[in-house]
């Protein structure tokens, strides 16, 4: 086609026909391969024999014609041979290579990195940042952009955080787990600030390493007043640290270090603080693990601390022995206001102890709370001996003990002589009819007590009526808790007679009573009656119905000069139609005088 291959013609394999003569006359083709710098030899083709049978009649031999056709059919075959050969030779070989081929140029790219594009993340940033981090944590194993999104997402809102810090004088900072690298990230903007007055860094996974964190930034602050780490599983070692930073810092007042697994060597820290610390107000350690040791430690720093008001113990193991060391400390301490020693299983032998020391205690306690103790009738007898004693207390937890009905006597007997307690709580501590009829007589001669807590007790329908008679027209009780007392519709028909004369309660509690509809159709009737008084009512758990409800709706609409303002009828059996009948009501009281009304389903 006018264009030469520029492969010369004496490169390719020549293929050479060779003829030889067989010694009958007959000829033999052979084919020689013929290559630069190959030979093969001569390929003697294969030849077919025949056998031929003759005849015994001596027949005519097969024609010539035959002979020559068959001997160029052997011919052909002969040629065809060689070149099946010399394929069968090449054409592995030649596969074998192109498969090498592509398999070797398949590795180079996959081994061998393209220059200009591949780059290590480590060589491209600091050590202490580059890199993926592996791990072998399910789900650990981030893309580094996604990585990277993450910690950028964290730095701003820390960022976020240290302006708060820096901006508003409280901060709530707690549960957003920022651990220890986000505390001393966040440290730096209490150094020397201005602003901030109460931090709380509750339940931020902070460990004893992040206190560290605040050396050399408290002892710099002075406006920061309250200080909030709750939550924190600093233990002793990071209550120590804080302390030893703490001992040259004047300006927090109130130290909060509930739930941080502090033992005995934390609170002895901590009492060493205590006497020589002059500006802490308030000191919370409840829910740790403070034992008699630890105890015996606070109870010394009483002796040479003269600013603490409240000290927090609740949900310790100080027991008999820390109650009884606490009482020496008490004794010689003229500070403290506030005592709070809820669960500390001190039982009659630790009350005992704990009443003498503070019959003994030249301050002005306000506030007790003994709760949850194991105190019995026995306890109650020297804690009423207290009561008549103190001119300073005015707030008395004995919630969840078991001083019975004749405890319950006890401090009757001895609310009759004291004209300080404004709030008493008895809630929970196996009285009867008889423990609160000895209440009730107390509180005909007593104006001081505002809120009496008598829930959790089975005192039923008789025990309610003693109080309610006492009720009608004596008392100062503004708050009068009765959940889970067992007084029926029964005692339902009492309080509300008592309702509509009384002037002083504002707030009610009768949840899980029993009421059903019966009680509260009683109480619907006492609520036409104008009260001026009664602000919250509560009648959860009551297993009150569709009937019920639409009794208190009327009641509701009649009464013109309502002061009721919530009313809480939760986990009772109301269907739409009660609900619907009872926000008919609220509206109705809104579009006649403008008063609404709270009402919980």
């Amino acid at each position: 086609m006018g264009s030469t291959s520029a492969i010369s013609l004496s490169s390719h394999p020549k293929f050479q026909l060779r003829r030889r003569f067989d010694s009958d006359g007959s000829r033999s083709d052979l084919f020689g391969y013929r290559a630069p710098g190959v030979y093969l030899p001569p390929v003697v083709p294969f030849r077919r024999r025949c056998l031929v049978v003759k005849s015994n009649g001596g027949g005519s031999r097969r024609p010539a014609s035959s002979r020559r056709v068959y001997r160029e059919s052997q011919s052909v075959s002969s040629v065809v041979a060689p070149v099946q050969q010399l394929a069968s030779f090449v054409a592995p070989a030649a596969s074998f290579f192109a498969v090498t081929f592509v398999m070797w140029k398949l590795v180079e790219k996959l081994l061998v990195p393209k220059k200009g594009r591949m780059t290590s993340s480590v060589d491209s940033k600091a050590p202490e940042q580059g890199g993926m981090k592996w791990s072998i944590s399910a789900g650990s194993n981030l893309l580094s952009g996604f990585g990277a999104k993450i910690e950028r997402e964290s730095k701003l809102k820390l960022n976020d955080f240290a302006k708060e810090l820096r901006s508003f004088s409280s901060v709530d900072l707690s549960g957003r787990n920022f651990g220890d690298e986000g505390l001393f990230f966040l440290s730096e903007s209490l150094g020397y600030n201005q602003t901030a007055e109460e931090v709380s860094f509750a339940a931020n996974g902070i460990t004893a390493t992040g206190i560290k964190a605040f050396d050399g930034v408290l002892q710099a602050n002075i406006m920061l007043k309250t200080l909030n780490l709750s939550g924190n599983a600093i233990g002793d070692d990071g209550v120590k640290l804080l302390c030893d930073i703490l001992a040259n810092n004047n300006g927090i007042q109130k130290l909060q270090l509930n739930s941080t697994d502090v033992g005995d060597e934390g609170a002895k820290a901590i009492a060493e603080l205590l006497k020589t610390n002059s500006s802490l107000r308030v000191l919370e350690l409840n829910n740790n693990m403070i034992d008699y040791s630890g105890f015996t430690s606070l109870a010394g720093a009483l002796l040479e601390n003269n600013t603490l008001r409240n000290l927090h113990l609740n949900g310790n193991y100080g027991g008999a022995l820390g109650a009884n060391a606490l009482a020496k400390g008490l004794e010689g301490n003229k500070s403290l206001r506030e005592l709070h020693l809820h669960g500390n299983s001190i039982g009659d032998e630790g009350v005992n102890a704990l009443m003498s020391g503070l019959a003994l205690h030249k301050g002005k306690l306000t506030l007790l709370d003994i709760g949850n103790n194991s105190i019995s009738a026995r306890g109650a007898f020297h804690v009423g001996g207290y009561i008549k004693k103190t001119k300073s207390l005015l707030w008395l937890n004995l919630y969840m003990n078991d001083i019975g009905d004749e405890g319950a006597g006890h401090i009757a007997d001895a609310l009759k002589q004291n004209r300080t307690i404004t709030t008493i709580d008895l809630g929970g501590n196996n009285i009867h009819a008889e423990g609160v009829t000895a209440l009730a007589e107390a509180l005909k001669d007593n104006s001081v007590i505002t809120f009496l807590e008598v829930g959790y007790n089975p005192i039923g329908p008789d025990g309610v009526k003693a109080l309610s008679e006492v009720l009608k027209f004596n008392g100062n009780i503004e708050t009068l808790k009765l959940g889970w007392c067992q007084i029926g519709a029964k005692g339902a028909e009492f309080i509300a007679d008592m309702l509509k004369y009384n002037t002083t309660i504002r707030v009610l509690d009768l949840r899980a009573n029993g009421l059903r509809n019966e009680g509260a159709s009683c109480l619907a009737r006492s609520l036409k009656v104008v009260n001026e008084a009664l602000t919250s009512l509560d009648l959860g758990f009551n297993e009150i119905r569709d009937d019920g409800a639409f009794a208190i709706s009327q009641a509701l609409k009649a009464n013109e000069d309502v002061t009721v303002t919530s009313l809480n009828l939760s986990s009772n059996f109301l269907t739409k139609f009660g609900q619907s009948a009872l926000t008919d009501a609220r509206d109705h009281v809104y579009e006649m005088s403008e008063k609404e009304i709270n009402i919980f389903f």
